[in-house]
């Protein structure tokens, strides 16, 4: 039976032509027999994200509020692979600050431009290996893995393991390098079916990907995209504000023991039900941000108008909860005033307590607003 016969078939570990044992995938399915226990996952996520996709529509500014959620998924994200960086790390490096672990803190910055980059070009371009390989270029633009083909499938033979782990001691060998277009060009054909419900799909447009591994680096996190991104492909998501890493990376091992389990366990429900039971608690959570970062707008808002504050003061105000560390430059650019304007509504926000000055210093001085970072960025994960 094939992969299309609605029966599992992961595919086949044999010898590769370089003399190592590798794993060859079979195609998706486009129909599966569900159990009734993933039926009722499928629904309760299904439901979660549809609650999620209603209440992000009705966000007055989402290209200011959306800047938490992709900023937290690049976070987590990159952490699964091993960097340290922390939000308040990004957020200063983008406000043209001095980071320890600066290379670490670029890694997050790029995967904070690739989504963008990505959602971008969905509006012109299929979610294609076109698409994916431009975003894998700048997920690995000047940093780690930079000579590692960004924006190239691989022509090497690549494995998963600890670091320093042989070939032949790998806990898990991707096809080898020929077999990877062929595997690429398949699963593009999936991503562009609507056989399956929309969140099955997903889950298992994401191991794919991670079984194929087709980029010498940076394969976790461009799966981890595929994600949110082929919510907003098939119109599920109007905008990326449901992300998984944080789930994933709550328990690595687990995550890591459900691919596996699928690969070679003869089932697709060990990953599927393992990625469905995030769903629907992050979804909400997502629906909970959402409504947080709404309101506290319109508190500042409201706050700064009744306070008899400039039009300038309010609308800078509102962009620190995308960008929580400024100058005055960048606020200048920012909202298309002077710099002088840029300057007195920045001093407006540190006379009413929103703003402080954290260098210390006479010149390119970088204000943080300390309680917008409390309110957006330091919520409880959810259970």
């Amino acid at each position: 039976m094939t992969a299309n016969d609605g029966v599992w078939n992961p595919g086949t570990l044999r010898r590769a032509p370089g003399g190592y044992d590798a794993f060859y995938p079979a195609d998706l399915p486009v129909t599966l027999d569900y159990p009734e226990s993933t039926v009722n996952l499928l629904t309760e996520a299904t439901a979660a994200v549809h609650r999620l996709a209603g209440v992000s529509r009705l966000l007055p500014t989402a290209d200011i509020l959306i800047g938490p959620y992709v900023r937290l998924e690049a976070v987590l994200s990159s952490r699964i692979e091993g960097t340290q960086a922390t939000v308040g790390d990004l957020l200063l490096l983008e406000a043209g600050g001095e980071v320890e672990g600066r290379e670490d803190v670029q890694e997050v910055l790029n995967y904070v431009d690739a989504l963008r980059h990505a959602q971008d070009r969905l509006a012109t371009l299929p979610l294609s290996s076109r698409l994916i390989k431009e975003t894998h270029a700048i997920l690995m633009r000047g940093v780690r893995g930079e000579h590692a083909l960004p924006g190239e499938f691989r022509t090497t033979q690549n494995w998963i393991g600890p670091p320093g782990t042989l070939l032949a001691d790998a806990i898990f060998v991707p096809p080898p390098p020929d077999e990877v277009p062929g595997a690429i060009g398949a699963l593009e054909h999936f991503i562009h079916g609507r056989d399956l419900p929309n969140l099955v799909a997903v889950a298992l447009a994401h191991y794919q990907f991670e079984t194929i591994h087709p980029f010498v680096d940076g394969n976790g996190r461009i799966g981890r995209l595929l994600i949110p991104l082929m919510l907003i492909d098939r119109g599920v998501l109007s905008i990326p504000v449901l992300y998984l890493s944080a789930y994933f990376e709550r328990d690595r091992a687990e995550y890591y023991a459900r691919l596996d389990e699928t690969r070679f366990g003869g089932s697709p429900f060990a990953w599927l039900d393992y990625f469905l039971r995030g769903v629907a608690p992050y979804a909400r959570d997502a629906e909970e941000r959402t409504v947080a970062l709404v309101d506290l707008q319109r508190d500042l808002r409201v706050g700064l108008q009744e306070g008899g504050a400039t039009l300038t003061t309010i609308r800078l105000a509102e962009r620190l909860i995308d960008r929580p560390y400024v100058t005055a430059p960048q606020v200048a650019r920012m909202l298309d005033v002077t710099f002088p304007t840029a300057q007195a509504a920045i001093e407006a926000l540190q006379e009413l307590g929103h703003l402080r000055e954290i260098t210390g210093r006479a010149r390119n001085r970088i204000y943080q607003a300390a309680s917008i970072m409390a309110a957006v960025y330091d919520a409880p994960a959810p259970t």
